[in-house]
């Protein structure tokens, strides 16, 4: 099985099926796919797989970081993306050195680039409606953000790391102001794509665990269907939306739950076609037993794989639950609902994390390049 990328999308492509046991065949490969240990890491490969087809140029605006240039060693080592990474060459060139990659990861530093005085002109032209002079936006742009998300913005990458140093606030705001939304999105958010162990073995989604704190209905709907066609990139699955709450199809009243029901019904007038039920328990989303009890005639029947949480509070709990005490497989945060691709790592990240993200963020600019 091997990846396709659609517009946007990137769809498992397979042969067609002339006859029924072709179609036995095709549902077994899938399966297999999706089921047992080796599960997690055929997601990852079908990621990298994208992401090598492309081999985008991504920037890392912390290269200084060793966590940032070991990632990005194993990323060019195995052809995944072309990146460059940002800071003082002779700090940056050290690191680099160490991990023998001198020759075949580059270095820029912002603040003697040649593309500066471009980038602060583009800057300032972005941002002078709201009050930024020249001073301010060259400024801006030889920050490592800046200059990252501007090279995006400008053409000459496909996509930008950061956040192993900086924190969330500012690579998200950075992103935003400067690469912007995608056509058509409300809001940037944020999702985990989680690799579930036994008994589920499937990827799924969980959203929003970064970025919006207390989202009105309106948002909630916007963040759900970003997620589904996040999910369907990732996967090429088709995506079945459980909208969650502590209640279940009514079993209590509360403000928090009008507002899971409102975005539902949001959803099903934006997107009548996209699979989604709510208000749903977590148990009554994912277990078929406990959706027959609690929820029967639900759309979903219990096997959901994308969730929206109702806040960002039980999003955050949620995933570190499912991954410190179930055991699964955390990718992300990633975003949606920007221009082109911008994602932010933790603080606490580790190499390997830095890595994944390199695929996962040229996995998403493989699908934009062909949408563009």
């Amino acid at each position: 099985m091997s990846w396709r990328a659609s517009g946007r999308r990137i769809w498992f492509h397979r042969p067609s099926i002339p006859d029924r046991s072709d179609t036995r065949e095709a549902c077994n490969r899938e399966a297999l796919l999706l089921s047992g240990p080796a599960s997690a890491e055929g997601v990852l490969e079908e990621i990298r797989a994208a992401s090598r087809a492309a081999r985008p140029r991504i920037v890392l605006a912390e290269g200084e970081d060793p966590r940032i240039v070991e990632g990005a060693a194993k990323a060019v080592r195995e052809r995944l993306a072309e990146v460059a990474l940002l800071g003082s060459p002779s700090k940056t060139r050290a690191t680099v050195g160490e991990a023998g990659m001198s020759e075949a990861i580059e270095i820029c530093d912002p603040a003697s680039s040649e593309k500066l005085d471009d980038y602060a002109q583009a800057y300032f032209e972005m941002r002078k409606h709201k009050g930024i002079d020249s001073a301010a936006a060259r400024q801006a742009v030889a920050s490592p953000l800046g200059f990252a998300a501007m090279s995006v913005r400008q053409g000459h990458a496909e996509g930008t790391i950061a956040g192993a140093v900086a924190t969330t606030r500012d690579t998200v705001r950075t992103a935003i102001q400067v690469i912007g939304r995608s056509p058509g999105s409300k809001v940037v958010s944020s999702y985990f794509l989680m690799l579930l162990g036994a008994p589920f073995w499937r990827p799924v989604v969980f959203a929003d665990c970064g970025l919006i704190i207390a989202p009105a209905a309106d948002e909630l709907a916007s963040i759900a269907i970003a997620s589904a066609s996040s999910f369907r990139d990732m996967t090429g699955l088709e995506p079945k939306v459980a909208m969650l709450s502590f209640s279940t199809m009514g079993s209590a009243e509360h403000e928090s739950v009008s507002r899971v029901r409102d975005a539902v019904a949001i959803m099903h007038e934006r997107n009548p076609d996209l699979i989604v039920d709510g208000e749903l328990q977590f148990d009554a989303a994912i277990a078929p037993d406990v959706a027959a009890r609690k929820a029967p005639g639900s759309a979903l029947e219990g096997q959901a794989n994308v969730f929206i949480f109702p806040n960002l509070s039980a999003g955050n709990i949620g995933y570190k639950i499912a991954q410190r005490i179930g055991g699964a497989t955390a990718l992300g945060p990633i975003l949606q609902g920007l221009a082109h691709p911008a994602n932010d790592l933790s603080r606490g990240c580790s190499s390997d994390d830095v890595y994944k993200m390199i695929a996962i963020t040229g996995a998403q600019a493989a699908a934009a390049r062909k949408q563009d």
